[in-house]
């Protein structure tokens, strides 16, 4: 304990981007040179959140209709502040469900990067929605004051007070939160996300309890990329900032290392690059010495030291990746299951896989209405890999293009994964057909989403979907044949009159889905 107090507090580093070079920087010091995007694939018609009315304003952050927070929750307690933003304890008015909210105060927007990163940040935080470490973003609002985005409550404070408190971990408890830190980096860097912004400030414990679960949060910095791209801005905390950001010319393993920054506090309490001004961090980090023999490295194991010598390695190209992390032997001394890694998109399409035509053309309706912040992250994948940039995946383009996310598949695999997505059936995946089989089914929770796919098939709006209407439906997407509209009736209509009613409708969109499984109806 004796060293708890060394570690530097979290009012002294900076939150945004560090730079030594002050002169023409916006005002938060960030510099920004994003890498050049391609074209756009043709996007099909969308109707988004219209009001009423007809004539609400849009945002000009987000860039749709403007709607105040306030109508739908209570706001309470201050739980924090950052540079633009201040997070409050909010209750949800009718189900009095509590949710932080994340208010960005748009006069502090002052230029248009300003914009770009709060937009930014709602598309990442909807692009990593559903796992189990990251926190989860439930919506955002803009009205005429503030960008407010509402999200999972963790009630059991930073990794930076328990650090603090503790002084510092036990090897097996910090291989535990090692592990989850660095599934979010693989998670982030499958689905095209750097962080950019790792420390124990911006980790969160869902709960009070010793083995509560760790929430990734504060993705503001954070960017989509492809492989090959290079970044070359000024961003990051002091002293988790890695060399060759300093040296203006990075890519993903940035990550890493901030991560092995994050490993050696958790193991000894103090950071490894350490300074009383930034820039004589910054030269600690860029001589890249590190401390092994000072109290209490010497009890400890010569695996947990490896491992943190392969995550700070100067040179990116040979550190360790996120994969390697997860397996190295330190890691797994505890038992943990070294079953393989699931890659997000691809559990996503295999679970899409297995449904049966009707949920499958009615998540296409979904995803037809889904805003563009919503699908932000899928729309960069589908970019990545449609190499001809013609707005569609070929079964060459899918086999060379999910290695690059991290994964092996084989042949038959990806012509089952292509077969699944390619609603259509003309042999190729579009746009819509790829968010459609890829995007999270936690998209189905918002009711809205539902009734209007629901809406779609109900033709004559008699409030049930009739044979002839399912199969009008089926035939535009060539899956028309008798047998197969049986079988949907058959599964779906439960109370047996030869229909789809409403609420079958949604017990079958729910169901197979662990997230969605208890209906929760609206009043």
């Amino acid at each position: 304990m004796g060293n708890c107090n060394s570690l530097p507090s979290s009012s002294s580093t900076t939150t945004t981007s560090t730079t030594t070079d002050h002169h023409n920087t916006p005002p938060n010091g960030v510099i920004k040179v994003l890498p050049p995007t391609a074209t756009p694939p043709p996007r099909s018609q969308h109707h988004h959140h219209s009001s009423a009315s007809g004539s609400t304003a849009v945002g000009r952050v987000l860039g749709r209709p403007r709607e105040d927070v306030r109508n739908t929750y209570i706001f309470g307690r201050e739980l924090g502040r950052g540079q633009f933003g201040v997070t409050y304890l909010v209750t949800h008015k009718e189900t009095k469900q509590h949710f932080a909210c994340k208010s960005i105060a748009s006069r502090k927007l002052i230029n248009r990067d300003d914009i770009e990163d709060v937009r930014r940040e709602v598309q990442i935080m909807h692009h990593l929605t559903g796992h189990r470490n990251i926190v989860e973003l439930k919506g955002a609002y803009e009205d005429q004051h503030s960008v407010n985005l509402i999200m999972e409550l963790c009630e059991g404070g930073e990794l930076f007070d328990r650090i603090i408190a503790k002084g510092h971990y036990s090897e097996r408890a910090a291989a535990n939160l090692c592990r989850q830190i660095v599934t979010v980096v693989h998670n982030c860097h499958t689905m095209g996300v750097i962080h950019r912004d790792l420390k124990p400030e911006n980790f969160l414990f869902l709960s009070t309890h010793e083995d509560s679960p760790l929430k990734a949060t504060d993705f503001g910095l954070s960017v989509f990329f492809k492989p090959g791209d290079v970044f070359k801005d000024l961003v990051g905390s002091a002293y988790y900032v890695a060399p060759e950001v300093l040296r203006r010319n990075y890519g993903a393993e940035v990550d890493i290392w901030s991560a092995g920054v994050i490993l050696y506090i958790l193991l000894s309490g103090v950071p490894p690059f350490w300074g009383d001004t930034e820039q004589v961090i910054f030269d600690s980090i860029l001589r890249g010495h590190i401390d092994f023999s000072s109290d209490p490295w010497p009890s400890i194991s010569s695996s947990a030291k490896d491992l943190v010598k392969q995550m700070v390695r100067a040179d990116p190209k040979e550190r360790i990746s996120a994969v390697e992390v997860l397996n190295h032997p330190w890691m797994r001394e505890d038992g943990a299951s070294d079953k393989p890694l699931d890659i997000a998109v691809l559990t996503r399409m295999k679970q899409f896989r297995a449904m049966n035509k009707l949920k499958k053309v009615a998540l296409k309706v979904i995803a037809e209405n889904l805003s563009e912040e919503e699908i932000m992250g899928l729309k960069e994948m589908f970019k990545s890999m449609d190499t001809d940039n013609n707005g569609t995946i070929t079964f060459e383009e899918l086999k060379a293009g999910l290695p690059k996310l991290g994964t092996k598949l084989s042949e038959s695999e990806v012509r089952q994964l292509m077969e699944a997505a390619d609603v259509d059936g003309n042999g190729t995946i579009d746009y819509i057909e790829f968010i459609t089989a890829t995007m999270h089914m936690n998209r189905m929770e918002r009711e809205d989403h539902l009734y209007k796919a629901f809406e779609y098939f109900d033709k004559d709006k008699s409030g049930y979907i009739t044979m002839e209407e399912l199969e009008q439906a089926l035939v535009k997407y060539n899956m028309g044949d008798t047998k197969t509209i049986k079988e949907i009736i058959a599964e779906v209509d439960t109370d047996h009159d030869g229909r789809i009613n409403y609420e079958e409708f949604v017990a079958m969109m729910r169901k197979g889905n662990p997230e969605l499984a208890p209906t929760r109806r609206r009043k």
